[in-house]
Formats: structure tokens, sequence, C-alpha cells
């Protein structure tokens, strides 16, 4: 219940003082320090299941333990993020950049909790990356397992 309402109160800040979420991460301010995040946060895939045979378009389902709220990108909510899904590549190896859009990173800075994806056939990877208000992700991060599943035609 605690997300959902930070996540409300986030969204009327958010629409009260920006009109559109931005495109591209905003560059971070030198030597900021990264936002922290509480002990146990979590995030994590709901649906699909790791192994799952799926068909495409695939329904991902966001998960996060009510230690942290989502709030949309450009919002600052202390434990508060937004999520990004991560799909056939690896975690970025630099925590402490915005993360970039790409194909392989989707990010749901309005705050959304699931996505439908329209994938080829085959086997993906799925993992979702917390980020801060300014799409970098906390300290320590909050990522979830990588999950496979497979695309059936």
């Amino acid at each position: 219940m605690r997300t959902f309402i930070v996540a409300a109160l986030a969204l009327a800040a958010s629409f009260a003082t920006h009109a559109q979420t931005p495109a591209a991460p905003a560059a971070p301010a030198a030597a900021a320090a990264r936002t922290p995040s509480p002990p146990g946060a979590e995030v994590y895939i709901i649906s699909p299941k790791n192994g799952a045979k799926v068909k495409s378009p695939v329904l991902v389902q966001f998960g996060l333990k009510p230690v942290m709220g989502v709030a949309p990108a450009g919002v600052k909510f202390d434990n508060t993020g937004h999520h990004h899904l991560l799909i056939d590549t690896d975690a970025p190896a630099d925590m402490a950049a915005p993360l970039p859009v790409t194909d392989n990173i989707r990010h749901f800075g309005k705050g959304q909790t699931e996505a439908s994806l329209t994938l080829p056939p085959g086997k993906h990877t799925l993992q979702l990356l917390l980020g801060d208000q300014s799409h970098i992700p906390h300290e320590p991060p909050v990522i979830s397992k990588k999950i496979t599943i497979t695309v059936e035609k």
C-alpha cells in the first residue's frame, strides 16, 4: 500500500512541476553522492517466472519490497526510485553514472510497474535495476536476480 501511496504522491508532484519526464537521463552533478537505498530494499520480477515459456508480447510485472516506493524520474523522495529493465544485457559496470537509454535498457521514468515487451522468438534474459530521480542506481544498487525466459513462435 505504501508503494502506491508514494507513487501517487510522486506522480501528483511530477505533474505539478514537470510537463514531461525527460527522454534522456540528466547529467549528474560533479562528484554527487549516490542516493542511498534502505536496508532490505529488493526489486524483483513478479511475472514471468524464471524458465517460463511465453508468447510475445510478454507482460513483465515489477515487484519492489515495501521498504521502498516508486516515484517518477525527476522527483526526489527518500527511499524511492523508478524501474529500469535490462533485456539481454548485464548490469552496467559503472553504477555511479546515469543508465543510458538503449533497446536493452528500458526506462520506466513515469513510475510504471509493468511493461508489455515485443520480443523475438528465442531465449532472453530480464533483470530489474532501480534508479533514483536522475536514473542513477542507488548505493548499494537495488537489482533483481536475472531471469531467463523463452519466447515461443
